[in-house]
Formats: C-alpha cells, structure tokens, sequence
C-alpha cells in the first residue's frame, strides 16, 4: 500500500458530503481549504498524511485515473466499463431515485421536435444516459453537439442541451423561456430503478482496510452535515441556500445498495444495446 493516496474528486455541490467529513479533525488546515471549496478545478491540497485530494469535473476525474495521476477517482459510472481490473468502493456512490435536479436537459421545444442536441464535455455519464433516454423514452433521434456548459450558447446553435452539476442546479431556465427535463426522473420513469451517477474507483492496490473505513466514515458524516454543507457552499446566497439543502436532503443518494446496483446494470444493458459500450460488467469491490 503506497504511504499517500491520492483523490480525485468532483468540484460540485453533489460531491462535498464525501470528502467534508475527510476534513474533520484536521483543524486550521482543514479550515483553509473548506474556505476553497466553491470552486472547479482546484490544484491538489493536502488533507493529511495519507491522503490528498483535488477537485475536477466528472470527465477529468476519469482522464485522470485512467492517466495513474490519482490513485482513487469519484468517476462517472460508464467509465468503469473502459478501466480493466478497476474496483470500486462498497457502499458509497452519487444516485438518485427519482428526480436528481443537477442532470436535465434544457429546450425551447416539445421532446419530439428535437432535432439537435448540446452534450455537455463535462459528463460522460450523463451524455451516454441522454443518448438512451433519446431512443428508449424521447423517441427521437437529434444530431448530438459536443459544447461547453453554458446554456445560452448551447441552446443558440442546439434545439436542446444537456446540462449537469452545479450550473445545472442554480440556472434559473425559467427566465431563459426553455423547460427543464430532469433525466434522473426519467430514467426512473422508464426503468423503476435509481440511477448510479459515480462511485470512488481505483485500481486493486489502491485501497486498504484503513482507506476504505475513511471514506466511508466521510460519507456518513458528510450526509449528517448536510445542511451545513449547502449553507457554506452557498454562502451569501440564501435562496441558493435553500435549494443546495433541498437538493442534498431530498435528490442525492450516497449509498450503493442492492437496488442501485440493479439500476447501474440495467444502465450498462442499455448502454451495450445501442452500442454505446463494447461491454457490461458486473461491480467488483475491493
């Protein structure tokens, strides 16, 4: 086991009950870096002896892992189809069951008259989900356009767009005159199952006894901070406020039970029979 393992985690709202509770004990240190947690894209900080972390979105937390630049990564689901001899975590994962409010698609007209697309570069995940819920529940078959996540922009040259994580969330589409379709309720409407956002991953000597207790001792204090969680991350915004705690309270899921597990494979079959992937797998744990 190497003396220091290093995290890749993603820099959204859905992700910080994993790692707050990672920072508990720490003290003027760990303060520091709470102070920095709003943003994308942080530059790795050091949360302790054996453990470092940095925050990215969910396609680069992928890359990274795949690159060896982190040992565990909070990577989208679908990507644990492309890295061989990868495990996953027990117990912990970011789903929902029902509507998730950070994964929609956005469009000025009725589902059926979509006919372009805007995918979102920062998911994967996400992109391949909407590819399936296009053919299996929208019934339409749109030209997808690879852009980066700022509505406007992406609903000037696409009839709709996919948006996820934080900008997601605090868009107020109302304003911009377009319909929010949350695909985490969708999928659940097609399928009766929860969908598996992402889940910590890492090859097999990444974890020991001691690392996974950890995280999973983050996961259950993070969850019972939640509010507090929110508060902070929105701070000074009090109507964000209120929906970061809704959001956390009532969409995320952060457990990877047996019916989450039944909702990742159903993903993966669909994923497989539109040729999306070249191939389903079943989890394996460390």
């Amino acid at each position: 086991m190497r003396s220091t393992v290093r995290l890749g985690a993603v820099g959204y709202l859905n992700a910080r009950p994993l790692v707050y509770g990672l920072m508990e004990g720490l003290g003027a240190q760990a303060e520091g870096v709470r102070d920095n947690l709003a943003g994308i894209g942080l530059r790795a900080s050091a949360l302790g002896p054996e453990i470092t972390i940095r925050f990215d979105v969910p396609s680069v937390c992928a890359t990274l892992l795949a690159a060896g630049e982190i040992d565990l990564g909070l990577i989208p689901s679908i990507t644990y189809l492309e890295g061989p001899g990868h495990k996953v975590i027990p117990e912990i994962s970011i789903a929902s069951d029902g509507p998730v409010a950070s994964v929609a698609l956005f469009t000025r007209k009725p589902t059926r008259e979509i006919r372009s697309l805007a995918l979102d570069t920062s998911s994967r995940t996400s992109v391949v989900l909407t590819r399936i819920l296009c053919a299996k529940r929208f019934e339409v078959a749109p030209s997808f356009v690879p852009r980066s996540p700022d509505l406007p922009s992406m609903l000037a040259v696409c009839d709709a767009a996919l948006l996820i994580g934080d900008p997601a969330l605090f868009v107020d589409h109302r304003t911009l005159g377009v319909e929010k379709i949350d695909l985490g309720q969708a999928w659940t409407d097609l399928t009766g199952l929860p969908f598996v956002w992402a889940f910590w991953a890492g090859r097999s000597d990444a974890a020991d006894a001691d690392v996974l207790q950890r995280l999973q001792q983050a996961r259950a204090a993070g969850v019972a901070e939640s509010d507090a969680i929110a508060n902070q991350y929105c701070a000074g915004n009090a109507a964000r406020q209120a929906v970061a705690r809704h959001y956390l309270r009532e969409n995320m899921k952060y457990d990877l039970s047996a019916r989450a597990l039944e909702g990742l494979m159903a993903f993966y079959r669909e994923a497989a029979a539109l040729g999306l992937v070249e191939r389903t797998e079943r989890i394996a744990f460390f």
